[in-house]
């Protein structure tokens, strides 16, 4: 599994580093650092931290088609 964040789209919201923070952690109020190539253990909360990121700057590759955001448990909307 890898990991691509756009850190140019990366708004600090801090919802990854919450859900993942094995994976994500800021740096600051603003700076992001991550883990491009996590455990694969940490499937489940990346995919969550993927979903739940407001602007989409989170991208998971590899992760699998049964590792989709539905099947993380996590909704896009009402």
């Amino acid at each position: 599994m890898r990991v691509v964040v756009d850190l140019n789209r990366c708004q600090g919201y801090a919802q990854c580093a919450f859900l993942a923070p094995d994976v994500f952690a800021m740096h600051g109020e603003e700076a992001l650092l991550y883990d491009g190539e996590p455990d694969g253990t940490r499937r489940l909360d990346v995919l969550r931290a993927e979903a739940a990121c407001p602007v989409k700057a989170i991208t998971v590759e590899g992760a699998g088609a049964a590792w989709t955001a539905a099947g993380a448990g996590v909704s896009n909307g009402p």
